[in-house]
């Protein structure tokens, strides 16, 4: 594997290139190296070490990353627990319910979704909590994170990643 981890200059990870791209930005004078592997390349000229982590010299920004409703967003949002009694629950023992229902105008998106156990869902019914004589426990929104980045990271790069732990499910990314 010889991918390399980009971060911004805040230490934030931007992506993850190829070590030509990442050369081509140190060279360039845009990142500098801060991990490098045990492999090198080599001109007639010059040996390099080639990097496993870099960082960019200049903040770049990033545009806002929209996280697509989904099932399994929604359950991650939520951390796998039920919006109305609180209990953690398996994925296949969760629904998503719609806090304000379809069928009094309520839409699918992250402010009216959340997940629910069974049994609530099946108590609330076609009504909005209030009506169901139940109190949702926060209210919900659209993440401002991406719930699940899939990374098949190097050892080295776990100092830079938050959460170095793998995930089991994909999210599509705009």
């Amino acid at each position: 594997m010889n991918n390399v981890l980009v971060l911004n200059a805040s230490y934030e990870i931007l992506n993850i290139t190829r070590w030509q791209r990442a050369l081509c930005l140190i060279f360039a004078g845009k990142a500098e190296v801060l991990e490098t592997g045990d492999i090198s390349v080599h001109s007639p000229s010059i040996e390099v070490r080639l990097p496993s982590v870099i960082r960019m010299r200049h903040y770049v920004r990033k545009p806002r990353i929209l996280v697509p409703v989904s099932r399994n967003n929604i359950l991650m949002r939520d951390r796998y627990t039920c919006q109305y009694c609180g209990l953690v629950k398996k994925p296949s023992d969760l629904t998503i319910d719609h806090v304000m229902p379809r069928s009094l105008g309520g839409e699918s998106y992250w402010e009216n979704l959340v997940a629910a156990c069974k049994k609530c869902n099946s108590k609330k019914g076609n009504r909005t909590p209030e009506m169901a004589g139940m109190k949702l426990r926060k209210k919900p929104r659209a993440p401002q994170f991406i719930p699940s980045l899939q990374i098949n990271y190097r050892d080295d790069w776990e100092k830079y990643i938050l959460y170095a732990a793998p995930i089991n499910s994909r999210t599509a990314v705009n």
